[in-house]
């Protein structure tokens, strides 16, 4: 599992971005990946899958 932090999570429109800690890549993340309810600033962790549109975070949790 990859480690990340939450830099942006809208719940209204049910999707946001996390940073990785060691790549500093930005990975969407939606709502249905989530496991734990997050917001900006939580430190998560987090498997990525490939989307439409490049990799997305997936089984994201608070670390």
């Amino acid at each position: 599992m990859s480690k990340g932090t939450v830099k942006f999570f809208n719940e209204t429109k049910g999707f946001g971005f996390i940073v990785d800690d060691d790549t500093s890549k930005e990975y969407f993340v939606h709502v249905t990946g989530l496991i734990d309810k997050v917001k900006e600033n939580d430190q998560v962790e987090f498997e990525l899958e490939e989307g439409r549109r490049g990799l997305n975070a997936i089984n994201v949790k608070k670390a």
